[in-house]
């Protein structure tokens, strides 16, 4: 009954508005550009104005946008890398060559270094270390927004830690 009362207050406004940052920052830290983050949010915004009237309020608002978001990047990155040029032998490292000359990347060199880092991960493991190390998500909200078992996320996320922790030890 709650989630029904949910459903019949939901307006994609109020939406837009309490969680367009909270998703863009999620976005960015999975395609890492600014511009690619912008397309993306506006892609993701469609999607949940589009299905807001089906959304059955099975799951927590949040949960809800967080899993279109997070399925909409790793969508935006599988179309990228397919149409990387040949020069570049992984999208990751265009990223990271990238991210160095992003004007809207205002942080430091130990920012840069962990974000150069996180791009190293695999696919599945840097998501996973971006929602709990940046997003403080619960493994239990990760769960129901990847749709895999909370022991699974905490071993990508152990792995993805210990390789962070590697590429900081290889300077």
């Amino acid at each position: 009954m709650a989630s029904e009362n949910l459903k019949t207050n939901l307006n994609f406004d109020d939406i837009a508005k309490e969680y367009r940052e909270r998703l863009y920052w999620l976005i960015r830290k999975i395609v890492i550009l600014h511009d690619d983050a912008d397309d993306v949010l506006q892609n993701v915004l469609i999607k949940v104005w589009k299905a807001l009237p089906a959304f059955k309020g099975e799951s927590s608002v949040y949960t809800w946008l967080y899993r279109i978001a997070v399925n909409e990047s790793i969508t935006f990155l599988a179309k990228k890398k397919k149409e990387a040029h040949p020069e570049y032998q992984e999208y990751e490292n265009y990223l990271s060559n990238t991210l160095q000359t992003d004007t809207f990347f205002d942080g430091d060199s130990l920012q840069l270094k962990l974000q150069q880092a996180i791009l190293t991960l695999p696919e599945k493991q840097r998501i996973v270390f971006n929602m709990r190390y940046f997003e403080e998500t619960s493994y239990r909200d990760m769960s129901e927004i990847l749709g895999t078992s909370e022991g699974a996320l905490k071993a990508s996320y152990h792995h993805a830690v210990k390789k962070v922790e590697a590429f900081f030890d290889e300077d």
